[in-house]
């Protein structure tokens, strides 16, 4: 894989979709954070069939994620992310290449992107926050009270992911999945994303020593939102 990147994905546009409007490079292999695996997310605009499809392939020794869409599905599943609070598409049109731009369609959704993305989500409702004060604290009971070994890792980690969307919720973050759930913390609050993340790797490592310090955190990120929940909550089966 020794040819640049924005070569190889500008050659792969032309070469599978020669009618494009607008196509896009983006993900970690554009950052200092590229690794010998990433893969190059290419995000191609064109005015109908095959779009909207996605597909994964091996370009020139390259994988690729490919996210074919015409311009009236881009904002259906710009509309979707923003409501979902996640924002893939968004990110990758915000701040990818612009590899090919045959009528300006390109450049104003990078622009409308950009715009969202600098907006925020919408703010979590009073009720979504109380679900999920519920069910960190649940959780979190549920790892103090947690003898096995085994049983005490799936429950560390689920309280990371937990109490990782959280802390983004309160603060009217995007949140994210897998390495970006993590990457999205680091940026809002990194001193919070360094106690939690390395709390819950020592919980798992040496319970008896790093126990108390996740835990502690995990506090403090319900605090956030007011404070553990559990006696007194209820929920209507209708809702």
């Amino acid at each position: 894989m020794a040819m640049d990147p924005v070569e190889i994905a500008g050659e792969l546009v032309r070469d599978r979709f020669p009618e494009a409007r607008a196509a896009f490079l983006a993900g970690s292999v554009l950052t200092d954070r590229r690794t010998p695996t990433s893969d190059l997310d290419v995000v191609v605009l064109l005015t109908g069939a095959p779009a909207p499809c996605r597909e994964s392939l091996v370009y020139r020794g390259w994988p690729v994620e490919l996210f074919v869409q015409t311009e009236a599905d881009w904002h259906v599943y710009a509309e979707r992310e923003t409501a979902a609070r996640r924002s893939p598409l968004l990110a990758m049109c915000a701040e990818g290449v612009l590899l090919s731009d045959a009528d300006g369609l390109g450049a104003v959704l990078q622009a409308e992107a950009r715009q969202r993305l600098a907006a925020g989500p919408p703010p979590a409702s009073a009720a979504e926050l109380e679900d999920r004060r519920y069910g960190l604290t649940d959780a979190l009971e549920d790892l103090r009270g947690c003898s096995d070994p085994l049983e005490r890792v799936h429950l560390v980690a689920g309280l990371l992911l937990r109490a990782s969307e959280l802390a983004l919720l309160a603060g009217g973050h995007w949140l994210g999945g897998g390495k970006w759930l993590s990457r999205r913390l680091a940026a809002a609050d990194p001193e919070l994303h360094g106690r939690l993340t390395a709390g819950a790797a020592a919980a798992i490592s040496n319970p008896a020593d790093g126990m108390d310090d996740f835990t502690g955190t995990v506090e403090e990120v319900l605090n956030l939102v007011g404070g553990p929940l559990w006696a007194g909550y209820s929920r209507n089966g209708r809702r």
